[in-house]
């Protein structure tokens, strides 16, 4: 596994975009709008941000997320090759799953994310490319 990215929940997906271009050298890589968000992949070389800015009246994670914390890094995405596999895994070594099958994430990706209670108080994803 590799990093992927770090997903930031944010009020304002555009401004910030803009800000971490100048200060990071971090080019959009990706928009879409997908499941009640604007999200925006900035390209870091190595791995990206993930802004996420909920669509008026969404509803769901990342609004409730922002209503509760403000902004700020909601989770850290791992890339893998075999997401099933990496779910069994963190099974295994006792890390209890959000998502017990992949589902379709932003960017066509599928996705699973591990519950924070078992990793540290980190929500961690999973993503297969």
């Amino acid at each position: 596994m590799r990093f992927d990215h770090a997903g930031v929940a944010t009020d304002d997906a555009a401004t910030l975009a803009e800000l971490y271009a100048a200060a990071f050298d971090a080019p959009i890589a990706h928009e879409e709008t997908f499941d009640g968000l604007s999200v925006t992949f900035l390209d870091l070389g190595n791995g990206y941000f993930e802004l996420l800015e909920p669509l008026p009246d969404a509803e769901g994670a990342i609004p409730q997320y922002l209503d509760r914390n403000g902004p700020g890094i909601h989770h850290v995405a791992l890339a893998t090759d075999d997401i099933e596999a990496a779910i069994a895994a963190a099974v295994e070594k006792g890390i209890d799953p959000i998502d017990e099958e992949p589902r379709p994430g932003a960017w066509g990706h599928d996705v699973a994310f591990l519950h924070p209670g078992t990793t540290g108080g980190v929500l961690v994803e999973f993503v297969q490319h």
